[in-house]
């Protein structure tokens, strides 16, 4: 029996699904934990190409338990048309399961996403404008909807038609705003609720009764380290907990039933939206970068920012989630380069940094200190042994893992999920 977590240690697309995705095969419970339907995992099986929203991707094994945690926002027209688009694929979706106790985004939460983001101008965050935010703003103010008050049709009533009144009063009187149509939106909700009435459920309970049944458990994180709330580039940052610490408070499973946390990591850095990126290349490896690794947002479609690996990011990571490993992912995008780069450090007023800094006006001034490595210049994609990657691939990955102090357990050579090299077994 295991509980392993999966935590991305940059800013998000790592390519955590396509992990999960694979070692889903050893596990019989898989969860999601925080976070909504802003964050995109694409997953390969059989050449067909998955892109989920908020379905663990454990989802694609037809016999796994999958959770949607208590920490998740959860946007029930998102959520109805992902399993939809699953049912036509013939996916099986019987096993899965929605925390009563996780909270509901409602229309007026994506209204104001947008109007607050338009505000703030050139000051923006670089929301995707799902209404991420303004739901954990409501569930913090503790004025939020859950899947349980949904379940309720007087309960549910009651408490949209306050917060419908009270966000109508902010969106006409601060954002000259039409405001939202109480009737429309409780008639609509609570279509949404018969619906998904069957996946609701007590996680809470089915999780730790399967701990103690001795079941594999594998903790999906969606976004990652970088975009914490409290430890990420803040306030360029998501609006829950990404970071190992938050699968156990968005699933309600004790930290002292996790036995193994496996950090993600890209072979190059990406990042979306606003904030300092030291390593961030502007020049053609950065497009080749992007071109090749198709680095293009699973959800909004757009650019993702590229640069050259940031060792510096990784071991802050391994820091804050206390990581066991590390499963490197993308590495064959690398392979026609004839240089590479990892940042080993940062440099300050001529001082090299210790920690990776909080203040992001000294985050945007530091000067990254480059260790250079020649390419392999040949094709990773076929490997399936640590051995018989190329000696120059294995110096890059040596060294990554000598500056985080954390060993490598996987290395992904491709989406497939047979393109994938483990190091150290897991399950």
């Amino acid at each position: 029996m295991a509980s392993v977590i999966i935590v991305g240690t940059q800013w998000g697309d790592e390519g955590k699904g396509k992990i999960v995705d694979y070692l889903a095969e050893n596990c019989e419970y898989v969860v999601r934990s925080q976070g909504g339907s802003n964050a995109g995992h694409t997953v390969v099986v059989d050449n067909i190409k998955y892109k989920l929203r908020l379905l663990p991707s454990g989802i694609l094994h037809k016999d796994k338990v999958c959770v949607i945690g208590n920490g998740v926002v959860i946007e029930p027209k998102v959520f109805l048309s992902e399993i939809d688009s699953l049912i036509e694929k013939k996916v099986n979706i019987s096993n899965l399961k929605i925390s009563d106790r996780a909270h509901v985004i409602m229309p007026y939460h994506k209204i104001l996403d947008e109007l607050q983001e338009e505000d703030l101008g050139e000051n923006k965050l670089g929301t995707t404008k799902n209404g991420i935010g303004p739901c954990y703003m409501d569930k913090s103010s503790r004025l939020g909807i859950r899947i349980v008050d949904l379940m309720n049709k007087e309960t549910f009533a009651k408490k949209l038609k306050f917060n419908v009144e009270l966000k109508n009063k902010l969106l006409k009187k601060l954002y000259n705003h039409e405001g939202v149509n109480y009737d429309e939106l409780l008639k609509e909700y609570l279509g949404y609720a018969d619906r998904l009435r069957p996946f609701v459920a007590d996680t809470t309970t089915i999780l730790n009764k399967a701990i103690k049944e001795k079941k594999n458990i594998l903790f999906e994180g969606a976004q990652a380290t970088m975009l914490d709330l409290d430890h990420g580039t803040y306030p360029f940052v998501t609006s829950s907990y990404p970071a190992a610490g938050g699968a156990c408070t968005g699933s309600g499973v004790g930290p002292r039933k996790i036995d193994n946390v496996i950090g993600v990591v890209k072979a190059y850095a990406t990042r979306v939206g606003e904030g300092p990126f030291p390593s961030e290349l502007f020049d053609d490896v950065g497009q080749f970068i992007r071109d090749k690794g198709g680095e293009y947002g699973t959800v909004t479609g757009r650019p993702r920012r590229c640069g050259w690996l940031d060792a510096c990011v990784v071991k802050y990571a391994s820091y804050v989630n206390g990581l066991d490993s590390i499963a490197i992912t993308r590495l064959d995008i690398l392979d026609e380069l004839d240089k590479l780069k990892i940042c080993v450090a940062y440099k300050y007023n001529g001082e090299i940094l210790e920690g990776y800094p909080a203040d992001l006006d000294i985050l945007s001034k530091v000067e990254p200190v480059y260790e250079e490595f020649e390419g392999w210049k040949t094709s990773t994609r076929d490997i399936r042994e640590y051995d018989k990657l190329p000696e120059n691939a294995k110096k890059y990955l040596k060294r990554l893992s000598e500056v985080i102090e954390t060993d490598i357990s996987i290395v992904s050579v491709g989406a497939g999920r047979d393109e994938t090299i483990i190091v150290k077994k897991i399950f």
